[in-house]
């Protein structure tokens, strides 16, 4: 009987550690250094760097058309949202004729941590309690066109 309860609390154990272990992911580009390498300036154009490396994962809207090939890799606790722990951005660059002018590579050093404030989003404007906002209108429906004025119309007629 002993040894039962034993492997129960064992098994239990486990089962509550695994739950604990973080779940890793990898998200968009799937980086081949050899074939990121091979990509040579003022050699490749863009049909060559689509053969080697596909698609990109972002084509700049505005200016040069520029190609992003992005990869990070994520990091996720129990009951947490996933982490960025490594990323990397290779952007590479056409001049006017399509040929490659410059290939750049840059980490999770550019990455941008965004905390907004809190849950609540600042705005202009007194702040107002939860009866208020329930029972501020009584006695104002329909106050703005009940008589009197103007015209009830939108325009004024």
């Amino acid at each position: 009987m002993q040894g039962k309860v034993r492997f129960l609390g064992v098994a239990v154990a486990v089962l509550a550690l695994s739950a604990c272990a973080s779940i890793k992911d990898r998200r968009g580009y799937l980086v081949d250094n050899a074939l990121l390498d091979s990509v040579q300036p003022g050699i490749d154009n863009q049909m060559s760097v689509e053969r080697m490396l596909g698609r990109p994962s972002y084509i700049s809207q505005y200016g040069r058309k520029d190609w992003y090939y992005i990869s990070t890799n994520t990091r996720q606790a129990a009951f947490t949202r996933p982490k960025a722990k490594e990323q990397l951005m290779v952007k590479i660059t056409f001049d006017e004729k399509g040929n490659v002018a410059g290939v750049e590579r840059s980490g999770i050093e550019k990455v941008v941590q965004f905390n907004p404030d809190g849950d609540k989003t600042p705005t202009l404007g007194r702040e107002r309690t939860f009866l208020e906002d329930l029972f501020g209108n009584i006695g104002q429906v329909g106050a703005a066109g009940t008589g009197g004025g103007a015209g009830g119309g939108p325009n004024g007629s």
